[in-house]
């Protein structure tokens, strides 16, 4: 692949929690800035590349295991296990060639877009990804968190209260949970695809490289996978925008998602893009501007010329 891509990502979330902390509500800075990280988009990627038979290494996968009382447990395969698993093979602790790994692990989709840091069996390996993606920032100001109570269909078997003789008594109700979503939030991430970070990976002969092939799935499913995963908490967030900028292989553009603006309408929102000012002058330099939208839901305010855009549902030119 001779050239970069530049470009922003953009998920909605109606009604719905694109990316929790460890209390439940959506991700904040410090300053209260909603956002979402790079592995709240990743994850849906990887795992929509498992369901379609893809090897995909970086993603949680159970094992049935034994312990030494003859207990049978539901336990997270390890990294080593998982690597075991994937390439079929029986101890990585027996692999002395590094170069063997190396293959395996750029034959894994995952790794070969987001790269790796695999550290085991005496190996040192770390695999710079040619994707980079920043964090995922909010951009509808008016987002504020919702906090549902849910009613379980049981009852907690070990209650703390106590009668007035001293003895526990048994729950009469069901238990209650909490389910906590954002009303509405838009998430815009901008990320680059630099296929020289693979260079010296090409010349140790372990892999041919970033190729348009690998940049065409990468672009396919960052456009479907948001939407694809459906989760209890992620029914109701949707891919809603993609900017994709095809440069020549040594143009250097900053965040993308600087310049890109929402606002709420009655109707139908609008993202407004205002690039020409940076982008002015580096036509020559520039092979491709695409867009991806939904044009029912939002209307593009983009000031740049030659842009092509599509319908991000049905891929259909706009």
């Amino acid at each position: 692949m001779d050239k970069r891509v530049y470009g922003v990502l953009g998920v909605s979330s109606i009604m719905a929690n694109w990316n929790a902390d460890f209390t439940g509500y959506p991700k904040t800075t410090t300053n209260g800035d909603t956002y979402g990280s790079d592995k709240a988009f990743k994850y849906p990627m990887k795992k929509m590349w498992d369901n379609q038979g893809e090897k995909v290494l970086y993603i949680k996968s159970m094992k049935l295991s034994q312990d030494k009382k003859g207990e049978v447990n539901l336990i997270p395969r390890s990294l080593k296990e998982r690597y075991e698993y994937l390439f079929n093979v029986d101890d990585l602790q027996d692999c002395k060639d590094t170069s063997e790994v190396l293959k395996n692990l750029f034959n894994a989709i995952d790794v070969k877009n987001f790269g790796a840091t695999f550290a085991e069996s005496k190996m040192n390996i770390s695999i710079p990804g040619a994707v980079q993606f920043g964090q995922g920032f909010n951009k509808y100001e008016a987002t504020f968190p919702q906090e549902q109570q849910i009613l379980s269909p049981f009852r907690d078997p070990n209650p703390k209260r106590k009668s007035d003789d001293g003895e526990k008594e048994e729950a009469r109700n069901s238990t209650l949970g909490t389910k906590i979503v954002s009303d509405e939030a838009h998430y815009f991430y901008p990320f680059v695809v630099n296929p020289d970070a693979y260079n010296e990976f090409v010349k140790l002969g372990v892999t041919e490289g970033y190729t348009d092939e690998d940049y065409l799935k990468f672009k396919e499913t960052s456009l479907v996978s948001a939407t694809a995963f459906v989760t209890n908490s992620k029914e109701g967030c949707d891919n809603e925008f993609g900017l994709f900028i095809e440069t020549d292989n040594h143009l250097y553009l900053p965040n993308l998602t600087e310049y890109i603006g929402f606002e709420k309408g009655d109707k139908q929102n609008t993202i407004n893009i205002h690039l020409k000012e940076i982008l002015g002058g580096l036509e020559s330099q520039i092979q491709v501007i695409e867009i991806y939208y939904n044009p029912i839901t939002t209307i593009i305010n983009c000031d740049l010329e030659g842009v092509k855009y599509f319908n991000i549902v049905t891929r259909k030119e706009v």
